[in-house]
């Protein structure tokens, strides 16, 4: 058993020579009057969870748009021991909903970009384990949509904890299963697991978490998803994510550059257009990690850089050898 090492310390344990049901009645998990394990021990450590509690897992669907009314693209259950949910969970999470992708910040330097933040999710999924009803005869909701991700737990708001003072204050439905939960180190123990997934999603550049704290019988949480394909597109490809259109065929070189243009008519062509919005991105940037960027000679760079500069596009500021490029009058 791997809870009674972190639950009793090594010389207690070594000592103990009692049978193992009064072992785990000592820890609430077995009941002696009736010889049966308590309702905690069998969602801890039930061998058949199923047939005592046959709603006690989380439904996971994953949902082509953004209603309940969307196509289904994948749809698992995660049940069993609690502690084999909390594992299964963590891994799938890791495996399936985060994503991360490498965006340049310079010439030389690349950043993994997150679409949510790990540590944010898993906490409110262990929340929803510990604080859910489990007389309540549905699962636990995780639902994925194409912009955020919602968790409904069966049971709202416990005890002292109120809409209006919330997270502030918590309370304990489940009193052994958070004891638990917080023994195996799933949760934290100073109640501040809301706090710090609020800040761990906004440290990934997340909006904060909402929370339904109203609707009668259930507690839930959203959270948004941050667009990591936008933002690589905003990169790679910027003259497609604005206003701007660019066919770069042949009659819009003929017409000196893009359609549309900036300020009321000044035409661009596609490179111009890609080192304004790289400028934009990285102010300051130098022209060899422009030419980096763009796999164009220093020279080429250069001429760009001179015709932008002409037309009061961008600017040169600071020392020649300090200094850097920043947009100066671009309005897509």
């Amino acid at each position: 058993m791997t809870y009674l090492p972190k639950a009793v310390s090594a010389e207690i344990l070594a000592n103990d020579n009692r049978d193992i049901k009064l072992q785990l009645a000592s820890l609430r998990f077995y009941d002696l009057v009736y010889d049966c394990p308590t309702n905690a021990g069998i969602l801890m450590f039930g061998n058949n969870v199923w047939y005592f509690f046959s709603t006690a897992y989380v439904q996971y669907v994953k949902f082509e748009g953004t209603t309940i009314a969307s196509n289904v693209l994948a749809d698992t259950q995660f049940s069993g021991d609690l502690i084999s949910i909390v594992n299964d969970l963590n891994s799938f999470v890791k495996i399936n909903i985060i994503k991360k992708r490498p965006i340049p910040v310079s010439a030389l330097i690349e950043e993994n970009v997150f679409n949510f933040s790990d540590s944010a999710i898993r906490e409110f999924l262990m929340n929803s384990l510990m604080h859910r009803s489990y007389e309540i005869t549905s699962p636990i909701k995780f639902y994925q949509y194409s912009d955020r991700i919602e968790i409904v737990n069966p049971g709202g708001l416990y005890g002292n904890a109120r809409p209006e003072n919330f997270p502030n204050v918590s309370d304990y439905r489940n009193l052994v299963i958070a004891e638990s939960m917080r023994v195996m180190g799933y949760v934290n123990r100073f109640n501040r697991g809301i706090e710090n997934a609020q800040l761990d999603l906004k440290n990934n550049g997340n909006e904060p978490a909402e929370f339904d704290l109203n609707t009668f019988g259930v507690f839930g949480v959203k959270i948004k998803e941050k667009f990591i394909e936008k933002i690589i597109a905003d990169f790679s490809n910027p003259w497609e994510s604005g206003g701007i259109k660019d066919t770069d065929n042949e009659k819009d070189k003929n017409n000196g550059g893009i359609n549309g243009g900036i300020n009321g008519g000044i035409k661009l062509s596609k490179t111009e257009t890609e080192i304004i919005n790289i400028i934009e991105v990285h102010e300051n940037i130098k022209v060899d990690e422009i030419c980096k960027l763009l796999k164009m000679s220093k020279r080429t760079i250069e001429r760009y850089l001179s015709h932008l500069k002409d037309l009061h596009v961008i600017e040169y500021i600071g020392a020649l050898k300090t200094g850097g490029y920043k947009v100066k009058n671009f309005k897509k």
